[in-house]
């Protein structure tokens, strides 16, 4: 199993230590014992559902409640251009 963590944690761009790994494995394969076990579970007749509650969501009004307010937010800002923040160029 440690091999199997090894190569996930590779996959995952993860650096894992020998300890790690080690601790890792039984909790992964406790994880993956108890998704077979859900995959067990009898769910003919059971309509999908997207979440655990069919209560619909209340929605707000659709109507602007804070204007544009562009001009005195970036009145603060060191330097703007068109409308945009202006910021020192990062390459690498």
């Amino acid at each position: 199993m440690d091999i199997d963590v090894k190569k996930v944690a590779m996959l995952a761009r993860i650096r894992l230590t020998d300890a790690e790994a080690a601790e890792l494995g039984p909790q992964l394969g406790g994880i993956i014992g108890y998704i077979e076990k859900l995959a067990e579970v009898n769910t003919e007749g059971v309509a999908p559902t997207a979440h655990p509650h069919d209560a619909a969501m209340p929605l707000r009004a659709n109507v602007v409640s804070n204007g544009n307010r562009r001009e005195q937010l970036q009145a603060v800002a060191p330097n703007v251009e068109s409308g945009l923040y202006v910021v020192p160029k990062v390459i690498e």
